[in-house]
């Protein structure tokens, strides 16, 4: 399997690099522009959007919390995917009615210098993360962690990604999420036809776990419906997407992207639904899906989750490059640098994986924790049009948020008990709705103390 799948991965490689082109200016690199200066078409950001949010983590979570928690479990990790339409209207607002070219720029405009320095934080930590959980399911497919071929063929795979990101930067990675996307739904396909067409398989099966408010698979779903409201805004590669087309196409882009990744998350979610059903005590997902599948099915679901975190970690690269590079401005926005901020993030992920947390989920909640501190900022500042929020209503919502992270982080990984002795999901709710309710309540106080609001009027942009 371990043989068949190597074969697959350098393939995969080859391909990519095939399609990748040199970038030669920077528009190319860091804006994703083709040679002709043209921005992507309505397909190509459509399917850049799904295949860099459909993550290698993002399968496997869904796969994993349908084995655990039922179908229930599974859309709870889809509700996530919300935020592409939550993740369009902040682009709308943002862009084409007020001007802005930059989240970064927004907050500079709102908060200055420490809103921009709070985001920027956040956002590079949610780059570190996605190259860290990405590569640890390469790991884990490949072998037992800590084992050689864990270890090489994690060294392997972030070599191969970095060598053709380097290469075109974010037109790169555009050219070859097109190619990539239409792969995995076809493998996409092909499993969700295999799974449903065993023998010993039923759609009643899905339904394995009944719904009950108290248990984890519905908890979690109320966790997403609360933190979509931010998670879009803290996205770096999301957002950067809405910066590249025009209005039209970026609206239709957000739209498309969102029920085509819900639809597909639900589709590979289901499959460790079914295996949860049909699992004997103590059993693993992989041995289940082996069982069901067979060996060649098998391999393709191994395959998708390589496919994805090779589209997602050449857009995490990118988007790490404009962080650093155009946004913060911390070097020079030359070509150059941007591959070296490329190095530097992609050396960052892999020293996570060989000494951090090997928890998928935790990454997802702790930034999605984190960036709740945003959520007042899209439905105060920028939804409702106030410019005199003062400082210390979003310092204070960011420390907040940042703190719920930290314990949500220490109570998940047994460093602390404070919350008591009930499951995880149920403290990350508590947390989460927590954090919205004070972070909505500080921004409240905060245009009490301002006087009289003053709003900013819409700005027909493009």
């Amino acid at each position: 399997m371990d043989y068949s799948l190597s074969i697959l991965v350098a393939a995969l490689a080859l391909i990519s690099l095939g399609l990748s082109r040199p970038a030669r200016s920077v528009n190319a690199f860091f804006r994703g522009q083709s040679e002709n200066a043209e921005p992507p078409g309505l397909l190509t950001l459509t399917f850049s959007q799904v295949t860099t949010w459909i993550f290698a983590r993002s399968l496997m979570n869904a796969a994993i919390l349908g084995f655990f928690y039922g179908i229930w479990g599974t859309l709870a990790y889809a509700a996530y995917y919300l935020s592409f339409w939550i993740g369009g209207r902040i682009i709308d607002k943002l862009r084409f009615e007020q001007g802005f070219d930059s989240v970064q720029a927004f907050l500079q405009n709102r908060f200055g210098n420490w809103g921009t320095r709070c985001y920027n934080l956040v956002i590079g930590i949610r780059l570190i993360s996605e190259v860290f959980a990405n590569l640890l399911v390469i790991g884990i497919l490949f072998g037992t962690t800590g084992s050689n071929a864990y270890t090489l063929a994690i060294i392997a795979f972030s070599g191969i990604t970095l060598a053709y990101s380097l290469l075109g930067g974010l037109h790169a990675s555009l050219r070859t999420d097109l190619f990539q996307m239409m792969l995995f739904l076809l493998v996409l396909v092909v499993l969700v036809f295999v799974a449903f067409g065993a023998p010993d398989v039923n759609l009643d099966m899905l339904l394995f776990k009944p719904f009950e408010l108290d248990q984890p698979g519905p908890i979690l779903l109320l966790v997403a419906l609360l933190q979509v409201w931010s998670y879009p805004m803290h996205d770096p590669v999301m957002m950067d997407r809405g910066f590249l087309a025009d209005r039209e196409t970026t609206r239709r882009s957000f739209f498309h992207a969102g029920w085509i990744s819900i639809a597909c998350i639900t589709a590979f979610g289901s499959l460790g639904v079914l295996a949860g059903a049909q699992a004997s005590a103590g059993e693993a997902m992989n041995t289940v899906l082996a069982r069901i599948l067979g060996e060649i099915p098998l391999l393709l679901f191994n395959a998708a989750l390589v496919i994805s975190a090779m589209s997602t970690l050449d857009s995490t690269l990118s988007s790490s490059a404009k962080l650093v590079a155009l946004d913060m401005k911390a070097v020079p926005t030359t070509v150059q640098n941007g591959r070296l901020v490329m190095v530097v993030f992609m050396l960052l992920g892999l020293c996570c994986v060989f000494l951090g947390n090997k928890d998928l989920f935790s990454a997802v909640a702790v930034s999605g924790t984190a960036s709740m501190y945003l959520a007042p900022v899209v439905l105060i500042s920028l939804w409702g049009g106030r410019t005199d929020v003062p400082l210390w209503s979003y310092l204070a919502s960011f420390v907040l948020a940042i703190s719920g992270a930290v314990l949500y982080f220490t109570e998940s990984s047994g460093y602390s008990a404070l919350l008591g002795d009930v499951h995880k999901y149920t403290k990350l709710l508590w947390i989460s709705a927590t954090l919205l309710t004070s972070g909505l309540l500080l921004f409240w106080l905060g245009c009490l103390s301002a006087g009289t609001p003053k709003f900013k009027q819409a700005e027909q942009v493009g």
